[in-house]
């Protein structure tokens, strides 16, 4: 289908249509609407959105953000993800390897200046490979934190000029529980190990029992967000 109406508007109108309908129809929505311009971004913590798509259409592109600086068990989920599903899987990559960071940058940018570390690493690669497409699909959901509760199902990514669609944004800690099981999604071995939010090793720690699921995300930082939700 050729979109033909303005990007904003279409957002803005399918935000209201598309408010209380199940992840899949969204999908379908997105997938029908924008064809090879719509992709899902995935942080492989879990394969939920990546599977609900692939029940949608075959070969979707999936946008995995290889930051330099991740976990060995988040790389293995992403390699399992490419195994597992129908998709077609995207490494993204920063301009600059670890090693020409800490060069020209110095050593630990992200304890630094962790905002910068985030837009070079994450928000740069990010909106670099969105300008291939018209819409893309996140896994955010209201109740992982107070900055997602108002998150639309479909919204105007104004900065980037896209369409935003954020299928689970209703979605319970329940909702998604249930889904893994039902569907024998993978799921990140760190999710297990008590990491509820999975980004860079030198960012992410373990959180207790009863914590904010996101407290372990730039620790003793005011910092909450790496920049890519704006």
């Amino acid at each position: 289908m050729t979109v033909t109406l303005d990007l904003g508007q279409l957002a803005r109108r399918a935000g209201r249509e598309l408010e209380c309908a199940p992840a899949p129809e969204i999908l379908h929505w997105a997938v029908q609407t924008f064809g090879a311009r719509f992709a899902v971004a995935s942080s492989m913590q879990d394969a939920v959105l990546v599977h609900l798509v692939s029940q949608v259409a075959s070969g979707v592109d999936v946008l995995f953000l290889d930051t330099g600086y991740h976990f060995a068990e988040t790389l293995g989920t992403r390699d399992a993800v490419a195994a597992a599903y129908d998709v077609n899987l995207i490494n993204l990559t920063p301009r600059q390897t670890v090693a020409e960071q800490d060069a020209t940058q110095g050593p630990k940018l992200h304890d630094r200046d962790a905002d910068r570390c985030c837009r070079m690493r994450k928000v740069e690669p990010l909106d670099r490979a969105l300008a291939h497409y018209d819409a893309w699909a996140t896994g955010l959901r209201r109740v992982e934190a107070p900055s997602r509760r108002g998150t639309p199902v479909v919204s105007y990514d104004a900065d980037r000029g896209k369409v935003k669609i954020a299928p689970i944004a209703s979605w319970s800690d329940a909702d998604v529980e249930d889904y893994i099981a039902k569907h024998d999604i993978v799921v990140n071995p760190l999710v297990a190990a008590g990491y509820p939010s999975i980004g860079c090793v030198p960012c992410t720690r373990a959180v207790v029992a009863g914590q904010d699921p996101r407290a372990g995300r730039w620790a003793g930082l005011a910092k909450t967000e790496c920049g890519i939700h704006r």
